[in-house]
C-alpha cells in the first residue's frame, strides 16, 4: 500500500477550502471502520484517508508550512498505514467521568497486548501494541494505544473471499468479543493485498 507522498497534501490554504467536506467524508468512512468492544473500548481502524486526514488536521492546527515540518509529520504518521499485510488500529478505551476513568485505566494494565483479530478458520492474531513508545506505566495504562495486526496471505485472502471476521480483547479485567457486520468486514478487506 502506498504512503503518503509530500506532493500529494494539500497546502493550508487549499485544505481551509476543503476542510469541512473532508471531515465530513472521513468522519462517514470512520463509521465503516470503527468497531465497540463492550462499552468502553472501540478500535478505529486506520488506513490512507484517515492518516492522511491525521496529518492535514497537524499542519492546519500548528500551522506547519515549512518542508522540514510536514516531512516531519510525514514520517510521524505514515508508519500508520497500513501496508497490505497488515491492520494499523488505535484502539480508545474511553470513559466519561474522570474518576471513573483513573480507577479502570489502573486496572486495564496491559490490555492492549490482549486485543486479537481471529478470521473465520484462522487462528487468532493479538496486537503488536505501541511500537513508538510505552503507553503506559506502573499505575495506570493510557486511554489511547496504537496496535498492528500481522495477517498471514492465507488470512488476507480468506478475508477477501468474505469469511466472517471476529473481534475481542481477553483481559482479566475487561472481556469482550464481537462479530464484524459485513459492510465494516469488506472496508477493512480493502486495505489488504
Amino acid at each position: 500500500m502506498p504512503q503518503i507522498a509530500r506532493e500529494s497534501l494539500l497546502s493550508l490554504e487549499a485544505y481551509a477550502k476543503q476542510r469541512e467536506d473532508f471531515r465530513a467524508r472521513v468522519i462517514a468512512h470512520k463509521k465503516q471502520r470503527s468497531v465497540h468492544l463492550g462499552e468502553h473500548l472501540t478500535l478505529v481502524f486506520e488506513n490512507e484517508l484517515t492518516i492522511r486526514y491525521q496529518i492535514q488536521e497537524m499542519l492546519r492546527i500548528e500551522r506547519i508550512f515549512e518542508e522540514d515540518g510536514i516531512r516531519d509529520e510525514l514520517e510521524t504518521y505514515n508508519p500508520l498505514v497500513p501496508d497490505g499485510s497488515n491492520w494499523k488500529v488505535t484502539l480508545l478505551l474511553e470513559y466519561p467521568d474522570v474518576q471513573e476513568r483513573h480507577r479502570r485505566l489502573a486496572g486495564l494494565r496491559g490490555i492492549e497486548d490482549r486485543v486479537w483479530v481471529q478470521i473465520e478458520g484462522c487462528e487468532r492474531v493479538f496486537a503488536i501494541a505501541d511500537e513508538d513508545l510505552d503507553r503506559e506505566n506502573e499505575q495506570k495504562t493510557s486511554s489511547v494505544h496504537f496496535l498492528r495486526f500481522e495477517l498471514t496471505a492465507q488470512m488476507c485472502g480468506a478475508l477477501k473471499h468474505g469469511v466472517g471476521l471476529r473481534l475481542g480483547v481477553d483481559h482479566p479485567h475487561y472481556r469482550a468479543s464481537t462479530e464484524v457486520a459485513r459492510d465494516i468486514r469488506a472496508s477493512l478487506a480493502c486495505d489488504l493485498a
